[in-house]
């Protein structure tokens, strides 16, 4: 979801994806073999507060914190983004896929 945020967003692209296309990318993406989905478990908030510990989160901090917990609950610390917010969490290993 966070991808069809951004993809769609005007201010973010001169010339944003219309939703369905974007949500088209997402489902082909989710199509793959060895692509799954994760999303949040029984304990999620605590997972929340633990990888939000550090750093203050409100306003957009917050959908990356969402990420980051979820990622932290299914033992997933290595991130590909160029968004340097996701250095703000210490169980995140952010690597930048453009570098």
């Amino acid at each position: 979801m966070s991808y069809v945020r951004i993809a769609t967003h005007p201010r973010i692209f001169s010339a944003p994806l219309p939703p369905n296309e974007a949500l088209g990318n997402v489902a082909a993406l989710l199509a793959l073999p060895h692509v799954r989905a994760v999303s949040e478990l029984d304990g999620f908030m605590e997972a929340y507060a633990h990888v939000s510990g550090g750093a203050p989160v409100r306003g957009n901090l917050v959908p990356d914190a969402h990420v980051a917990a979820v990622l932290f609950q299914h033992g997933i610390r290595t991130l590909y983004s160029n968004d340097r917010d996701f250095r703000k969490f210490e169980s995140l290993d952010l690597r930048d896929p453009f570098l």
